[in-house]
């Protein structure tokens, strides 16, 4: 059962959308916007709108699991296709790289609320975000998209348990970042680079390994997994094979798995950056 402080955040959380009157949630589907729909709906009633974005920045993956739940609450959902890769600045990949989506996606969220008179846009940004290079706060800042839960001081620990005692099923469902973040700074953004990234992390999944990440170096995969899962792709002459074949058959030159293990962020630490 959560403490009692931690039902006092939900309780505040409650209070602060309620006063919203009515709110569009960006919702991905993973575990901070997924619990953030499910509050709202529970305060808000029919006065919520869920919208996702889709585009090749974007796991496809993700989709079916984002329409299930929000089909699951009752909310209304709108899908709606971005096309940032059209945008040279965010194309060219350089460390503002999430500012200019984000801005491009609120836009058009704010765009879908103000046409169907709804009062606030809001998105799952949690407390613990705030300890990583986020871009993408400065764009919600400037164009007034609430973050409730960081109102609330609720860290991702937190969402996770009372996530779980709400019984949704994105409780315990791994960090995800947009496929972007797979690419170093600088190196530009390709359709097809996201598409192979997607493909590699996908046979990850399948293989059981629920945490991972596949940093494309120009044809190069650097595979970040736990260092618990290491065995299932060195262990096992014919595993390690197939596993080989099946990267370079996504599009990938060489395969390489980085010893130091599955990290968020690490992209954030190249050439001196920090979290």
């Amino acid at each position: 059962m959560e403490s009692e402080q931690l039902l006092e955040k939900k309780r505040q959380l409650e209070q602060a959308i309620a006063r919203c009157g009515s709110m569009l949630v960006a919702y991905s589907g993973g575990v901070d916007s997924s619990f953030l729909l499910t509050v709202a709906r529970e305060v808000l009633g029919d006065r919520v709108l869920a919208v996702t974005a889709m585009s090749p920045v974007h796991p496809p993956r993700e989709e079916s699991g984002a329409r299930a739940l929000a089909k699951q609450l009752g909310v209304a959902h709108v899908m709606i296709k971005t096309d940032e890769m059209r945008i040279p600045e965010f194309i060219a990949n350089n460390p503002d790289r999430c500012y200019i989506c984000k801005t491009h996606l609120f836009h058009r969220m704010r765009q879908i609320a103000e046409s169907r008179q709804i009062e606030h846009v809001a998105h799952g940004a949690n407390l613990d975000d705030l300890g990583d290079v986020r871009p993408g706060f400065k764009a919600a800042g400037e164009m007034g998209i609430l973050a409730p839960l960081i109102d609330a001081e609720l860290r991702k620990e937190d969402i996770r348990t009372l996530s779980r005692h709400m019984g949704l099923p994105t409780w315990d469902k791994p960090a995800m970042a947009c496929l972007a973040s797979r690419i170093p700074y600088g190196q530009a953004l390709r359709v097809d680079a996201l598409q192979r990234i997607d493909a590699l992390e996908t046979i990850l999944l399948e293989m059981g390994i629920d945490s991972c990440r596949v940093r494309d170096h120009g044809g190069i995969a650097r595979i970040e997994i736990p260092k618990s899962d290491f065995h299932h792709l060195i262990d096992g002459e014919a595993a390690r094979r197939e596993f080989i074949e099946r990267a370079k058959e996504a599009g990938f030159d060489f395969v390489t798995l980085d010893l130091e293990g599955y990290r968020q962020g690490s992209m954030n630490l190249q050439k001196g950056r920090k979290k």
